[in-house]
């Protein structure tokens, strides 16, 4: 097997090689963040949402460096990086972002460190899932609203926990509910809610991720006269919805075929994923 390598703060190392010190604060304070991203065809997808959302990110975080991490610096390392492992263009990528320096919760310094990995795909577009996935809402824990809850953080334990939720009860996905109980998100990507032939999704108010496809999809839908209203949802909603679809920037849009003993349609997530692979 050839050997394959990511880049840790602009040198090539090998995927396997011991790169963080158990100093790292990411490591210990989950002090950090970072994006998903999908390459198809040798282009990087929604490059400039990305780095918009990196940026912000960077700069709510107080890392410094930000202004380095824009969409020319994205789709230049991804380029490179596909390159050099001699994959075809259709890449799955996670670029981690995290504080370096010394320091307990106070840092010492500012200065950003980050890593950037792929896995290659087989699929040249986004893929409607043939089989609707099947969800129920996470209730243990709820995501705090506040001005983080936007970005990808490095801290992702209400995630593991709803993961875990997830394989315990064999679903294919769980909805998250914000600390006052209205629905917020899924597990990894941003829910939509089709009820009286009106799409809705939570607002980025409700504690969120601003999702890049989460945004292209609001897009895709302006474009195409689609009614789209950004809300407060109350979860019960999910009993008497027409369609439910989630978003993200590697998988493009999924249906939800079940909750509960509900069942749904995919009329609007099909016509959406067909409108995403023709942009």
């Amino acid at each position: 097997m050839l050997q394959e390598y990511l880049l840790f703060n602009d040198e090539l190392q090998a995927v396997d090689a011991p790169l963080l010190t158990a100093s790292n604060r990411s490591f210990k304070f989950g002090d950090g963040l970072f994006e998903s991203m999908r390459m198809i065809n040798n282009k990087l997808q929604f490059a400039d949402l990305h780095a918009d959302r990196l940026i912000s990110g960077m700069k709510a975080l107080k890392i410094d460096g930000h202004a380095l991490m824009d969409d020319y610096f994205l789709r230049q390392k991804t380029a490179d990086l596909v390159k050099r492992n001699k994959w075809n263009g259709n890449v799955r990528f996670r670029l981690s972002v995290y504080r370096g320096g010394a320091g307990v919760y106070t840092p010492e310094i500012n200065k950003a460190g980050y890593i950037l990995e792929g896995i290659p795909l087989k699929a040249s577009r986004y893929e409607l899932n043939s089989k609707g996935l099947i969800i129920d809402v996470f209730d243990d824990m709820t995501k705090p609203v506040n001005k983080l809850s936007n970005f990808k953080t490095a801290n992702a334990l209400l995630y593991v926990m709803a993961g875990l939720f997830k394989s315990q009860h064999r679903l294919d996905e769980a909805m998250i509910l914000n600390q006052y109980g209205f629905l917020c998100e899924s597990i990894s990507a941003n829910v939509f809610v089709v009820y009286n032939k009106q799409i809705y999704t939570p607002s980025l108010a409700e504690g969120c991720i601003s999702g890049v496809m989460r945004i292209a999809v609001m897009q895709l839908c302006k474009m195409n006269d689609m009614p789209l209203i950004e809300a407060q949802i109350n979860p019960e909603i999910l009993k008497e919805a027409e369609e439910v679809f989630i978003t993200n920037a590697t998988q493009g849009i999924q249906w939800v075929m079940g909750y509960g003993r509900k069942r749904y349609f995919n009329e609007v997530s099909k016509f959406l994923s067909e409108k995403l692979n023709a942009i």
